[in-house]
Parts: C-alpha cells; sequence; structure tokens
C-alpha cells in the first residue's frame, strides 16, 4: 500500500474540511474537541485481526452492524496500533479523513466473492477492487466491492457490470461519491424514523 498517497488522497477530500477548525474548537472543548471526539476509542491493538467482529462490532461512523455487512466491512491500524473497524469504504473514508495525523500502517478488507461467514479479510493491497457493478453495498448507491482473486472479481464484473480497480482507485472514487451518499443515507434514515412513528401511532 502507497501510504503517502493514501495520505494524499484523504487531505484531498473534502472531508479532511471538517478538520480545519481544530485547534479552535480543542480550545473550546479540550476533553472532546473535533476531530479528537472521532480518535479510535479503543484501546491500541498490535493484533488488529484477532476477534475483530467482537471488538469492533458495530461501526463508530453509522452505527451499522459490522457481522451483518461482514461483506463490505474494512479494518484499519494506524501507526500508534489504535485500530478502526468500519462498515465500509464509505466509512473508511471519513476515518481517515478525521485521523489525518495519523498514517494507515495496515488496511484489510473483505473477499466479497467468499462463501465462509463471515468474510476472511485481506490486506487491501491484495485486493482487486469492482466498482459500479450492480451489487447492493453499503453506505452507497455505487457499489465498490473487494475480492480476494482477480479472476473472480472479473467473472462478477461479466455477470454484473462495474469496472476493476485497486484499492487507491476504490478509496478515491468513495471520496467523490461522498456529497452524494451522504443525501441519499439522510433521506434514507428520516423515511425510516417517519415509518417508525407512523406505526407507533397506529
Amino acid at each position: 500500500m502507497k501510504r503517502r498517497d493514501l495520505l494524499k488522497i484523504s487531505m484531498l477530500s473534502g472531508v479532511t474540511a471538517a478538520t480545519s477548525g481544530r485547534a479552535v474548537a480543542a480550545d473550546a472543548c479540550p476533553a472532546d474537541g473535533t476531530p479528537a471526539q472521532f480518535v479510535p476509542k479503543t484501546a491500541p491493538d498490535a493484533n488488529p485481526l484477532e476477534n475483530e467482529l467482537t471488538k469492533h462490532p458495530k461501526c463508530p461512523y453509522c452505527g451499522m452492524d459490522r457481522k451483518e455487512h461482514n461483506r463490505a466491512r474494512m479494518l484499519v491500524q494506524y501507526s500508534d496500533n489504535l485500530t478502526d473497524g468500519v462498515c465500509s469504504i464509505h466509512c473508511l473514508a471519513l476515518s481517515l479523513g478525521l485521523n489525518i495525523d495519523r498514517e494507515p500502517k495496515m488496511i484489510w478488507g473483505p473477499d466479497y466473492a467468499s462463501t465462509v461467514d463471515p468474510r476472511p479479510l485481506y490486506p487491501v493491497d491484495q485486493l482487486t477492487y469492482l466498482i459500479g457493478a450492480d451489487l447492493k453495498h453499503a453506505m452507497t448507491k455505487r457499489s465498490k466491492h473487494s475480492f480476494a482473486s482477480a479472476e473472480q472479481a472479473k467473472e462478477f464484473q461479466a455477470r454484473f457490470g462495474g469496472s476493476l480497480a485497486k484499492f487507491d482507485e476504490a478509496l478515491r472514487e468513495a471520496y467523490v461519491d461522498m456529497a452524494a451518499d451522504v443525501s441519499m443515507i439522510r433521506k434514507m434514515r428520516e423515511e425510516r424514523r417517519q415509518r417508525a412513528a407512523q406505526q407507533k401511532q397506529g
């Protein structure tokens, strides 16, 4: 993985705009300033893959169950061994942008084609991504699924469309899609709240 390139992608993304007021926010609220409240809350972990779903059951950015969405989940270990377990490459992009002062030491993604449940995780350098296939994905309209086998990725491409890519490109496209995806997620959650309120009244 080209760690410097990852940091450049994070820095260039619109997500990092949230970090611009860090010093002011930290002075105003030293215990929980922006983006300090997004620092991974778990203790440093030298073996992040061990029992990772137990240690990171929910995505810290959206609350989604990582076991339920194991086909899209990801895991990042930063240089200080703080680890973030997220539900998708969308929320990985958030983690990388908000932890801009931490260099990612290792990032893992799932093998979408695996029949094992939960899907095993592999270093993203070893994965082939299929972007924009007609496959459901967590937190985004435009799917970005990862495959341990390039041949299986091509087989899925033949059946479901999309374009093949490496991780850096998939991450860049996650940032490109961020605004549209956030709008979609807000709409879906509002509709869910309205349905829940109607059921409660009825």
